[in-house]
């Protein structure tokens, strides 16, 4: 069962981010500071989608790749202290400050300061992540036979 919740859980996650991102740039670029302060609002809201999910894919990626000694898991291993610490340390509170200045129509040069971290932060977690879901992809090709 790990093994079916724990690819689903990292492509939600992945694509969860990749929405954000996306949707920020998009936003930022393109439309009005009303259409910005609800993007920013909608991240906020997907949070709770997205932290369950990265939640679920390091405690199965653990559960997992305990024992394992192989390159592509000690890769995996050694990724995603920093997939989870960016996350936690750098994008979360990113997208309450950034809400919170959006909603109060405060689009001054630390909104936009902190948003170029949180797109670069969000950039890093998505080659990370990507990384990963490319060596998890090969770690099951290669127990199923496939190599």
């Amino acid at each position: 069962m790990v093994k079916v919740i724990h690819p689903i859980a990292g492509v939600v996650g992945f694509l969860t981010i990749l929405t954000f991102w996306t949707s920020t740039l998009i936003s930022e670029l393109f439309t009005s500071y009303s259409t910005v302060a609800v993007v920013k609002s909608m991240i906020v809201n997907g949070l709770f989608l997205l932290i369950p999910a990265m939640a679920i894919v390091g405690a199965t990626g653990m559960s997992m790749g305990r024992r394992r000694k192989d390159a592509q898991a000690l890769a995996k291993k050694k990724r995603m202290p920093f997939i989870a610490a960016n996350g936690l340390l750098i994008l979360v509170p990113a997208a309450l400050y950034l809400n919170a200045k959006a909603a109060a129509g405060s689009f001054d040069t630390s909104f936009y300061l902190i948003q170029v971290i949180e797109l670069i932060a969000g950039a890093t977690n998505l080659t990370l992540m990507g990384m990963s879901i490319r060596d998890g992809r090969a770690m099951a090709a290669r127990r199923r036979g496939f190599s």
